[in-house]
C-alpha cells in the first residue's frame, strides 16, 4: 500500500515548477492551479491581473516512502528563486510569488525547518510565504501537463530547459 500525500506550493509559473516535480520518483500526480486567493473559481486571464489574489501553485500527490515532503520541499525550494518577493525571472506580480501551502502541521513544521536549511544557499532572505491551504483550484487543461506537450516553445526552451538541467545536475538520484 503507497503512503500518500499532498503537497501544495508556488514559485514563479506553474509551468515549471510542474515541469521540475513530475521528473521526480514517488510522483503519482501533480495539478497545476490556483490557491491563496479572495474569489471562487477564478480563470487564468482574472489570476494574471494580480486582482484576485492567487498564486499559481501545483498540487502534488506523492508516495512518501518513495520521496518525503521534506525532499521534495528542498527541491522546490532550490528550483526556483525563494528569496525575490512576487516575481520569478521576467514573471511579475503577486500570482508568481513563492508559496508553501501546507496540508497539516508536520508540513508545517518540516517546511520551517527546510526553510532554515536552504537559507544557507542564498545570499539574500527567503521570502517565501508559508500557510495552511484553505482552497485549491484546478487551472485550466491546457495548463496541464504544458512542458511535456510544448517543449519546442520559446518559453519553454529558454526558462524550464535551464530548470530541468540544474535538476538533473543536483538530484540525479530522485529522478525517475
Amino acid at each position: 500500500m503507497k503512503n500518500r500525500m499532498l503537497a501544495t506550493f508556488g514559485g514563479g509559473c506553474f509551468w515549471c515548477i510542474e515541469a521540475v516535480i513530475q521528473r521526480l520518483k514517488g510522483i503519482e500526480k501533480i495539478v497545476s492551479g490556483y490557491a491563496d486567493g479572495h474569489i471562487k473559481n477564478p480563470a487564468y486571464r482574472e489570476v494574471c491581473s494580480g486582482n484576485t489574489g492567487h498564486a499559481e501553485v501545483v498540487q502534488v500527490t506523492f508516495d512518501a516512502d518513495e520521496i518525503s515532503y521534506e525532499d521534495l520541499l528542498t527541491i522546490f525550494m532550490t528550483s526556483h528563486d525563494p528569496t525575490t518577493l512576487n516575481a520569478q525571472g521576467a514573471d511579475r506580480g503577486t500570482q508568481y510569488r513563492s508559496i508553501v501551502l501546507y496540508h497539516n502541521d508536520e508540513q508545517k513544521e518540516i517546511a520551517k525547518k527546510v526553510f532554515k536549511n536552504v537559507q544557507e544557499v542564498y545570499t539574500m532572505p527567503i521570502v517565501t510565504e508559508l500557510k495552511p491551504l484553505d482552497v485549491f483550484y484546478e487551472a485550466e487543461d491546457y495548463h496541464q501537463n504544458y512542458y511535456n506537450e510544448n517543449q519546442e516553445a520559446g518559453y519553454c526552451r529558454a526558462v524550464i530547459d535551464p530548470k530541468i538541467a540544474k535538476l538533473r545536475k543536483m538530484y540525479a538520484d530522485k529522478l525517475k
